[in-house]
């Protein structure tokens, strides 16, 4: 299993311990080789972990948090992009000290360890960590009552944090493995060969998607920012590069919305739904899948499969009292509109789904950007176009952007309410329900992604070509 038992002090934890002893008496010097000035022409060399928040590969491409912002960064420098998944963070860190990365991209926590070997860029976003068992097992109370050890990863913040705890008198026990990520860490805290683990709360959220069995203990230690890291003496040129790009990004409410996508749904967890639909797609997708590949159109075929999860469960004949029908649950006059003849066809269905929703991200307005145009368009297939168009109009008077989803979707809920409704075009709407119902489609479909993605890519790096005119 690769692991090391805290009773082995790794370089990193021995200076914690320097640090906390020798304290303000004197200045520790860390030296590390001094980062080659990148050449412009040259790649640019983003090392990262593979993890369901930071970088996955699956058969619609690369996703992530840290690797849409790095491929956006790529574009500003112009440059091509070359993504470097590691196995480990001491490989990760190797790498980066000799100059073989230009920057570490892999939300690395902005810790006073940390910021010793390396120099952040602006903050992605914050996090706090938690002790995590299997809902199976009984729950601990107390760091320094768990029965078994914690196994976390070695030279991870987890470490520090373990570290720094042990060392200010805190009894805990804990084990570092060189063999396994934070993610697998939690698989194995699912599948009952760890006992315990840490996990950031946002990577926790996000891998409960498909382990369910994950549960929080308790918080431990303070909240801390997460970012990007680039070599400590490296190049000023990149870094001021870097503060222009995140400055454009908050400009444009580009991180805002990235936030969103990945994590303006994770908060909202339901053990039963997720277990239900993780049998669902082991039992039934496949008799599916093959019509939501065919119809899909410009969408991932996985964003109509979460759609019609969420509709219908995936049941062919599925009714609802308001008159909607079938695997996408399409009222008469829809289906008509899309060339339906009968709803309960399964293919029919999904193919007229497909065309309605396609029309509805059409008839959007311009000035609501990619890929925010999806989300709206999902709140639309639910309540209306014209009572999104309302919502809209409701986050304007307030001071927000009528074209970003995170701060319309904070609005629609008003639509309930008489003094909101009233002085609206269309009038009442159950815009809470349409919130909801784009953030479980949201969780579908993250489900679907890291399915597919159990494994991690093969360690290699990977090129992304650039448009540079």
């Amino acid at each position: 299993m690769g692991l090391i038992l805290n009773k082995l002090i790794t370089s990193r934890s021995l200076l914690i311990c320097l640090c906390l002893t020798l304290g303000g008496c004197m200045r520790l010097e860390i030296e590390t080789p001094a980062a080659p000035k990148p050449e412009p022409d040259k790649p640019l060399r983003v090392g990262t972990l593979y993890g369901p928040t930071t970088y996955v590969v699956g058969a619609a491409g690369p996703q992530g948090l840290d690797y849409e912002l790095a491929e956006g960064f790529a574009n500003h420098l112009q440059r091509e992009l070359t993504i470097i998944p590691y196995a480990s963070l001491p490989e990760l860190y190797n790498d980066m000290s000799n100059g073989k990365l230009d920057l570490i991209a892999s939300s690395l926590a902005d810790t006073h360890l940390n910021r010793s070997f390396w120099r952040f860029g602006p903050p992605l976003y914050q996090t706090r960590l938690q002790v995590v068992y299997n809902r199976n097992q009984p729950r601990p109370d107390a760091i320094d009552a768990l029965p078994q050890p914690l196994v976390v990863m070695a030279g991870s913040n987890h470490a520090e944090l373990l570290a720094n705890l042990a060392l200010a008198g805190t009894q805990v026990q804990w084990q570092e493995t060189d063999s396994q990520a934070a993610h697998e860490l939690l698989a194995q805290v699912a599948s009952g060969e760890v006992a315990f683990t840490l996990a950031d709360d946002k990577t926790l959220a996000a891998s409960r998607r498909i382990h369910p069995e994950l549960a929080t203990a308790f918080d431990i230690g303070p909240e801390f920012d997460v970012g990007w890291a680039l070599h400590a003496r490296g190049s000023d040129a990149l870094f001021s590069e870097l503060l222009d790009y995140w400055h454009l990004l908050k400009q444009a409410g580009r991180i805002a919305q990235l936030e969103e996508k990945y994590f303006g749904h994770v908060e909202r967890f339901d053990y039963v739904d997720t277990r239900a639909f993780i049998r669902a797609v082991e039992q039934k997708l496949a008799r599916y899948e093959p019509w939501f590949k065919a119809y899909a159109g410009e969408l991932d075929w996985r964003q109509l499969a979460a759609i019609s999860y969420q509709e219908s469960h995936w049941n062919p004949k599925a009714r609802s009292p308001t008159g909607v029908r079938g695997m996408m649950m399409l009222t008469r006059s829809t289906a008509r509109r899309v060339g339906v003849d009968d709803r309960l066809d399964p293919q029919q269905s999904i193919r007229g789904g497909s065309d309605y929703l396609h029309d509805l991200i059409r008839r959007l307005p311009a000035s609501i950007p990619e890929p925010e145009r999806f989300w709206f368009a999902l709140a639309a297939y639910n309540i209306g176009l014209g009572h999104v168009e309302d919502a809209r109009v409701l986050a304007q008077r307030q001071g927000l952007n009528p074209s970003s989803w995170r701060d319309v979707k904070t609005v629609l809920p008003k639509l309930t309410q008489k003094r909101y409704y009233q002085r609206t075009r269309y009038g009442f709407a159950q815009g809470g329900v349409a919130a909801h119902y784009v953030d479980n489609i949201k969780r579908y479909y993250d489900t679907l992604v890291l399915l597919e993605t159990r494994l991690p890519p093969m360690l290699a790096p990977l090129k992304v070509a650039i448009n540079q005119e």
